[in-house]
């Protein structure tokens, strides 16, 4: 009986409908990036300060610049250079007094400003910039400022909330419908969230997005594999994780052009809509649909991809059905992962370099935007490495290895990180070209951890292992924005040795993982502790099948935090 892949082996394993179908669903992909990383442009702390009654008035009367109208009448940096008071703090004066003149006009108060009292900024904020952001239109600056670490928090919970239950909706009810429904609500709460009235509400829709969004991604991951051979899904899969890099492109051009936040996220979010159409020109995938012992379908769908790409369907395609499986009569649980020396190293240390990828991957970007000296070309030229990254990937992958690529790309993301510490402000182009040698290092770490984890799991608990050791992805980005963001108002360069620290433990506890290039796939817990066995030939060309096509409640499990990354 042929299998699915026999079958697309003989129909096309990347014809004209496989290119459609990858073509359609890299809008899916490219729309992941705006909801992953749109926090650098719709939460963006411009310059600010107190607005002071009577100081606009006294400042037209006088005729002051808006250089002198900052020196009169705002107070200077705190201790250290600390611009707290600067932002946060403002003089107890009465500005309408008409004893204040034009030159100097609080020295008639004090001989020296530094003895005038400091109060709160009581009546809002003036912000230097032509657009908006949530930051000004909702007043988060001072002791406010958390919330806007709390807002970019609440969508990476919603992907630790809803991996899980998004996965079995997939393997429930197909992969289409998966894909359709949370597309949809994606869509609904990223326009919802562009007409909030307030800050509760906006926190509640991208709460709701989060747990769809990621969910979404995955589910067109898993249909696209699902229809391409064998020969293509590895070059197919990276690519439509290209096309969320060309999505982190398009974000910056967008944010450039629409500069009030409510506009940008109308304009990311409107076009996923398009989505719907998925419904009439994607398939449900025939490996689903064996499975659920609907074979009649799955073999009008395999036989509708012969005559798109203009092909004949085998002559025995009736007889369809699913590759022979080992089966397992043991139950995973999660205590399985701990059981011997072995998995318990490799357990800790995957789930290690999933928090680490996470926190470096977003950190790095956080950190660029709000120390940027032009925002919008220092995101797209940090967007950019990402493009060479996949090509990296792609060589490196069969040639060298697992392992000694992936400890050298932590070492370089953690050595990028401690270099960017040193490197004065007057240089930062400099600073930006190391920053993107870091962005591209872990990024390609974020995409290998993903194999490395299926590899080094028996069959029994791999799935289980997926998706514990991935949701340490999600739980580092509900920590980032406030380890970066806070940490930043201690020492501006205080996240960057932390995640220099982080890179290079995690380069470090790589080595001590078995290298699985050509290694069989481990069955069984002895199997997983005897890993440094080579494979024979034939083993190593399963093994490339199996990555090449793993399973979808395993990439439902893992894959999905790379669009993301």
């Amino acid at each position: 009986m042929p299998t699915v892949d026999d079958a697309l082996e003989q129909v096309g394993e990347f014809g004209w409908f496989q290119k459609q179908a990858f073509l359609a669903l890299c809008l899916l992909s490219a729309a992941f990036a705006p909801i992953y990383v749109g926090i650098v442009f719709l939460g963006f702390t411009p310059d600010h300060r107190c607005r002071s009654p009577g100081v606009a008035e006294l400042s037209r009367r006088c005729g002051w610049s808006p250089a002198e109208e900052l020196n009169f009448t705002v107070p200077g940096p705190g201790p250290a250079g600390d611009a707290f008071p600067r932002h946060c703090r403002s003089y107890e004066v009465d500005w309408n007094q008409s004893a204040l003149g034009c030159v100097d006009p609080l020295a008639g108060l004090a001989t020296n400003r530094s003895h005038l009292p400091l109060g709160p900024c009581r009546h809002g904020w003036v912000y230097d910039t032509p657009g908006s952001s949530i930051v000004t239109e909702f007043n988060l600056v001072c002791e406010d400022s958390w919330k806007v670490d709390l807002f970019q928090s609440c969508v990476n919970l919603g992907f630790f909330l809803g991996s899980l239950g998004i996965g079995y909706i997939a393997d429930r009810f197909g992969r289409k419908l998966c894909l359709l429904a949370t597309a949809l609500v994606s869509s609904v709460s990223g326009i919802l969230m562009a007409v909030a009235p307030d800050y509760i509400s906006l926190l509640l829709f991208r709460l709701l997005q989060g747990l769809v969004s990621k969910g979404s991604w995955t589910a067109g991951f898993t249909l696209l594999t699902e229809v391409v051979g064998p020969g293509y899904r590895r070059t197919v899969a990276i690519l439509y994780q290209g096309a969320y890099t060309v999505g982190l492109v398009l974000l910056c051009g967008l944010a450039y052009a629409l500069p009030h936040w409510r506009e940008l996220q109308l304009a990311v979010s409107v076009p996923t809509l398009l989505c719907l159409f998925y419904y009439w020109c994607l398939p449900e995938s025939p490996r689903w649909l064996l499975l659920q012992k609907r074979s009649a379908q799955a073999i009008k769908i395999m036989d509708r991809i012969a005559q798109k790409n203009g092909r004949l369907p085998p002559a025995d395609l009736k007889m369809l059905s699913l590759e022979e499986e080992v089966t397992e009569t043991r139950s995973p649980s999660f205590a399985d992962l701990f059981r011997t020396p072995q998995l318990r190293k490799h357990t800790g240390i995957l789930m290690y370099l999933w928090f680490t990828s996470s926190v470096l991957y977003q950190g790095l970007i956080m950190h660029l935007g709000a120390t940027s000296g032009s925002l919008y070309l220092d995101f797209f030229y940090s967007a950019l490495v990402e493009f060479p990254a996949n090509v990296i990937i792609l060589v490196t992958i069969d040639r060298i290895g697992r392992l000694y690529p992936l400890a050298a790309f932590n070492l370089v993301a953690a050595t990028a990180c401690f270099a960017m510490i040193f490197i004065p402000h007057e240089l930062h182009w400099l600073s930006i070209v190391v920053a993107c040698v870091g962005r591209m290092g872990i990024t390609i770490v974020f995409q290998m951890v993903c194999l490395v984890n299926a590899e080094l799991y028996p069959t029994f608990i791999r799935n289980l292992g997926m998706m514990v050791c991935s949701s340490l992805c999600d739980l580092g980005g509900v920590l980032t924005p406030f380890l970066v963001f806070r940490l930043m108002e201690v020492w501006q360069s205080l996240p960057l040795a932390m995640f220099a620290v982080f890179g290079l433990v995690a380069g470090g506890a790589t080595l001590l993982l078995p290298e699985t290039k050509g290694v069989t796939l481990p069955e069984t817990i002895e199997d997983a502790e005897n890993l440094r066995r080579k494979a024979k030939p034939k083993d190593k060309i399963k093994l490339r099948t199996w990555i090449s096509e793993p399973r979808a409640s395993e990439r439902d499990a893992s894959l999905g935090t790379e669009g993301q990354r």
